[in-house]
């Protein structure tokens, strides 16, 4: 599953953002159903953490130039100076993903309006707990 959550979030492959996320749930939802009586809860914490950020890639990466990158920043309710020392940082994109500036301008509200399902909420939909 991680190798094709890995494939679907390759940066460098030129796919709108709305068949990345059809094609993500897809495969979220198909293996979740299959693998529903497995305990897995911590891994798909992490799993969902690690594909929330590789989606962050995904859009800071199609925003390119630092004027967009400013400008969709401020958009999205941070400051204008904060928005453009972090527009003109040089870091790369997983360090630049991953800070929480970042994390809150692309959160997990917006990125569920987007429609992308996460791992830990298909799995709380389906999981079967076993009873011995």
């Amino acid at each position: 599953m991680i190798r094709k959550l890995k494939q679907l979030t390759d940066r460098s492959w030129s796919i709108s953002l709305d068949n990345r996320i059809k094609k993500i749930n897809y495969l979220i939802r198909g293996w979740i159903n299959y693998f529903r009586i497995a305990n897995m809860k911590n891994k798909i914490k992490e799993i969902d953490e690690h594909l929330r950020t590789r989606i962050r890639v995904i859009i800071w990466k199609q925003w390119k130039k630092i004027g967009k990158r400013q400008k969709a920043l401020e958009q999205l309710g941070i400051e204008t100076e904060l928005a453009h020392n972090i527009a003109c940082s040089r870091k790369g994109y997983q360090l630049i993903c991953k800070t929480d500036w970042l994390k809150f301008a692309i959160n997990i509200e917006r990125l569920r309006k987007r429609g992308l399902v996460f791992l830990l909420d298909q799995y709380t939909k389906v999981h079967i707990e076993c009873t011995n």
